[in-house]
């Protein structure tokens, strides 16, 4: 018999250690290490192997050039916004982690899916809530309860599980919460580091022999990050992160690692009694409807992975009430505001130095595409002197430190976006203009090289 082995991992990152510590040396929290089992003596129920279908395949070693590549058919689901964040649907044998903070609609967003996916048997597995709960939930997000080919079974044993996958055999398999399922092999409470990892390990191989696709529900922390080892974002295909607030209707899917597409896009949902409604045009949301003109306010053309959206920058700028001027950002980073400003300052000669600024992305977006520099920019100097910035014109451009307007890429999907919903004018860099057919387009395009030829045409 098997010597018993333990070790001490931290609840918060993973992270494994021979004896407890007090503070994490990976994550630096507090009292977060407990002792868990790694190696049994003997399993406590009999050791359950698969069969039929699930039979493991004994791996050999194959020349690159032997290998046979053919396309994957990717299942495309009626949910164009997750499509794309998938990168044009869900490949069949991947794992897919979608994690968010309680409440959020994680649980709403997946069960939508498995009830309107055509012609395919899902088993949706839940260890949160009861038939009832997930009976009642259906019924609210479709009146007539969904697909006959919708099987929800209430099960947190993952050997209970794969014995139900082996007899029904479903094409799809979602989660209901990954750190709620717990195996016989691993002495542990559910939702422990070993038993995350475990769990999510015997659903990886499962994905990967049988090709079918797996959607994990994952519990978040209270930094934001998935809750469990660091590991299991390894372990799977895509990470998915569903952010918004509860207190407002917009949500964004937005994806963090795609082995199978772009890392970088993102879906927009609005939040509705019937579920989770896909916003097709975000920019109309991301755009305030103002009846007068504001100063402060400007309109940025930018680019989430290969979608085009206008959203608004708005800056506050005022005399600091107290010694030190106060700088911060929602939605934009600090320290490119800060280098912005000092832009200003130096080639412009604006003192900013003793005034607080305040910068705001509308619609709760978190923004890292540099094409917004000029019109952050010019969203500080329009707070700073007063004066309203027409609500017909937009920027899409990067402000360099010697004050040059530089270019930014895929600039014609940017115009074309920004001529779509009627803006007059729009701002770019006077290098952009190498290849680019203006007879194209009806808006105006004005090109700019340094930032004074920016303040002169908009005040003059």
């Amino acid at each position: 018999m098997a010597k018993s082995k333990s070790a001490y991992f931290c609840q918060s990152c993973g992270y494994e250690s021979a004896k407890w510590l007090g503070k994490c040396p990976a994550c630096n929290q507090w009292n977060s290490f407990v002792e868990e089992l790694i190696q049994k003596p003997a399993p406590n129920v009999p050791d359950w192997k698969p069969t039929g279908k699930l039979n493991a395949r004994v791996a050999r070693p194959a020349a690159i050039h032997e290998i046979v590549y053919s396309e994957e058919n990717r299942l495309i689901t009626p949910d164009k916004e997750l499509n794309r964040v998938l990168g044009g649907g869900v490949v069949p044998g991947s794992l897919v982690l979608i994690g968010g903070e309680p409440g959020i609609g994680k649980s709403t967003l997946m069960l939508q899916v498995a009830l309107n996916l055509p012609g395919l048997k899902v088993l949706y597995v839940s260890g949160e809530e009861s038939e009832h709960q997930i009976k009642m939930r259906a019924e609210r997000i479709v009146p007539s309860g969904g697909r006959p080919e919708t099987y929800i079974l209430t099960e947190t044993s993952t050997q209970n599980i794969f014995k139900q996958i082996e007899q029904m055999e479903p094409e799809v398999v979602v989660i209901d919460s990954i750190q709620t399922l717990h195996s016989s092999f691993i002495e542990s409470t559910p939702g422990s580091v070993s038993q995350v990892r475990e769990c999510t390990a015997e659903l990886l191989r499962f994905a990967k022999e049988t090709s079918t696709p797996v959607f994990l529900i994952g519990h978040i922390t209270k930094d934001g990050t998935i809750a469990g080892p660091k590991i299991l974002e390894h372990m799977v295909d895509t990470v998915l992160q569903f952010e918004g607030d509860r207190h407002h209707v917009y949500r964004i899917l937005r994806s963090v690692k795609n082995r199978f597409g772009s890392a970088s896009e993102l879906g927009i949902y609005e939040m509705q009694g019937t579920g989770l409604r896909e916003v097709s045009n975000p920019s109309e949301i991301l755009l305030s409807q103002r009846e007068e003109q504001l100063s402060g306010i400007t309109i940025s053309a930018m680019l989430e992975g290969l979608r085009p959206m206008l959203i608004e920058t708005q800056a506050l700028v005022s005399p600091s009430a107290y010694g030190t001027p106060q700088r911060s950002a929602t939605g934009f980073d600090t320290r490119r505001m800060n280098m912005l400003l000092a832009v200003l300052e130096k080639r412009c000669g604006f003192r900013l130095s003793a005034q607080d600024v305040f910068l705001n992305i509308a619609g709760g977006l978190r923004v890292e595409d540099p094409a917004v520099d000029l019109g952050i920019v010019a969203a500080i100097i329009s707070s700073h002197e007063d004066i309203a910035i027409s609500q017909h014109a937009c920027f899409a451009a990067e402000v360099g430190l010697s004050g040059e307007i530089r270019a930014v890429n895929r600039v014609e999907q940017r115009i074309a976006e920004a001529q779509k919903l009627g803006f007059e004018a729009i701002y770019i860099s006077k290098y952009n203009q190498k290849g680019l057919d203006l007879s194209r387009y009806s808006i105006e395009i004005k090109s700019v090289a340094k930032i004074e030829e920016v303040f002169e045409n908009l005040f003059g």
